[in-house]
């Protein structure tokens, strides 16, 4: 099955409305996926939704281990040496969302929002806001305090100083949103310390399992994160729990 026969889990009868009355959609899935896959699934998604074929839609998920470069991504930002990152069993990838390099791995959820801009947010900077406040209800779910932090992109945590929890990057084409955030969740940081996250020296990642000092199931994080959605962007979204049949997400 294609990346493109699985867009027919989605019913082209159910998005003949294209308003903020009709329900969304969120995929939820359990198996961490490669990057470019989602990609793929994105760029689909993208050009469905600017043609009005398809609802807006969220993917909650997981990445196979890689780095990613946004288009501002200084050389300095991450070494340089595609093939010293690639060591690790990483994958490397150059992206078009806003930001520089960060890394996504099992144990982190990551976010992808394919919406209309303007039946949710007055532009860019608002929408940012609410995936912001997204990440703190869902922080604060598990008795973390986040914190926005001026000029640094991103959720952190005091430990007492800073700690970045979670990453934000978006792009928007024709009115409609790509990428979106991400939260460490119960995994590992090491590959952090390999690259200068979002372009910012001297950046420390902490986790939610590290925060809490305990083991977090990833799995309801992602059942929490479709909750919150619903009163973030007050939106009845309909749920598609996980697709583990499906090739592409091998």
């Amino acid at each position: 099955m294609t990346t493109a026969d699985a867009l027919q889990l989605f019913p082209q009868s159910a998005v003949a409305s294209t308003t903020s009355r009709f329900p969304g959609m969120v995929m939820v899935l359990d198996t961490p996926i490669a990057y470019m896959t989602a990609w793929k699934l994105q760029t689909q998604l993208h050009a469905e939704r600017v043609r009005d074929q398809r609802p807006d839609t969220v993917l909650i998920l997981e990445h196979l281990p890689v780095y990613t470069l946004g288009p501002r991504t200084d050389r300095s930002h991450w070494g340089g040496n595609e093939a010293s990152l690639r060591e690790t069993g990483s994958d490397l990838c150059h992206v078009n969302r806003g930001g520089s390099v960060t890394y996504h791995g099992p144990g982190q959820i990551v976010v992808y929002f394919i919406l209309r801009l303007t039946e949710h947010a007055s532009g860019p900077k608002q929408f940012v806001r609410l995936l912001e406040d997204i990440i703190l209800f869902l922080l604060q779910r598990r008795n973390i305090q986040g914190h926005r932090v001026e000029r640094k992109p991103g959720i952190w945590v005091r430990m007492p100083d800073p700690a970045k929890i979670a990453s934000i990057g978006i792009r928007i084409e024709h009115g409609v949103t790509l990428h979106g955030f991400s939260v460490n969740v119960d995994m590992d940081l090491t590959p952090f310390q390999r690259i200068q996250p979002c372009g910012l020296e001297g950046c420390r990642s902490t986790s939610m399992a590290t925060v809490m000092n305990a083991p977090v199931c990833i799995d309801d994080l992602k059942r929490d994160v479709a909750s919150i959605l619903t009163d973030v962007f007050s939106v009845e979204w309909s749920i598609t729990n996980s697709m583990p049949d499906l090739p592409f997400l091998a």
